[in-house]
């Protein structure tokens, strides 16, 4: 995947309801959701120096972050990523890991080192041996997505985004999560390649959206007073 250009704001209930009238008009909805939005949980990483949410903090623009993500709350499909931001555009690299591999992750611990692993596990590998790269925040909430293969457009919206440091509750049920954002207010995302397609544009104009810089990541670490 190459990069794409990505496209975020804060919006209130009331805006995603008008935008989401106009999107099911326009779009297909993504066809893994279920009854309109599924629920993703996300495990993130950084090091012994804080290095992910400073840069992100400082607004460094060439970063990257490494995640673990599930869906629904269901650990039938794990996947290992590493989201790269570069001169405003981002590309998302990612493999499927095993159960027994992602509690290693959870513990702080660095799984045997396949020679089959992927790009992304090896380098998380070196970055645990060198830099301590660890599990430090979850991060789950609601997503209703929206694609478009004209552009390869995907646009989604989060609500009740929320944060823990409990990471050794990632697989389970339920864990105690503390809310990032206003009761309300949720974040529309826009993504795709060259180009937004003009009807496209029309429909996300309602004449109030403010483009925001909003990091998931970084509003949960600062949740937890880094």
């Amino acid at each position: 995947m190459e990069y794409r250009h990505e496209l975020k704001f804060l919006v209130s209930e009331a805006e995603l309801t008008m935008i989401g009238y106009r999107l099911k008009l326009l779009m297909r909805q993504d066809s893994h959701q279920k009854e309109g939005a599924y629920r993703v949980r996300s495990l993130y990483f950084d090091d012994l120096q804080d290095s992910c949410v400073r840069e992100n903090e400082d607004g460094i623009d060439n970063r990257r972050k490494y995640r673990i993500r599930i869906y629904d709350g269901q650990d039938s499909l794990i996947r290992l990523e590493k989201k790269i931001k570069y001169r405003g555009m981002t590309r998302k690299l990612g493999h499927g890991i095993s159960r027994e591999a992602c509690l290693c992750y959870m513990q702080g611990r660095v799984p045997v080192l396949r020679a089959e692993g992927s790009e992304v596990e090896k380098e998380l590998y070196a970055e645990m041996r060198m830099n301590g790269m660890h599990p430090v925040s979850i991060v789950e909430y609601e997503r209703t997505a929206f694609v478009e293969p004209v552009g390869n457009v995907r646009i989604t919206f989060d609500r009740n985004i929320s944060g823990s440091e409990m990471v050794e509750k990632f697989l389970e049920g339920a864990f105690t999560a503390v809310p990032l954002l206003p009761q309300g207010r949720h974040v529309l995302e826009v993504k795709y390649d060259q180009f937004l397609p003009e009807y496209l544009a029309q429909a996300l104009e309602i004449g109030t959206l403010q483009r925001t810089a909003f990091s998931k990541y970084y509003y949960a670490r600062n949740m937890q007073n880094f």
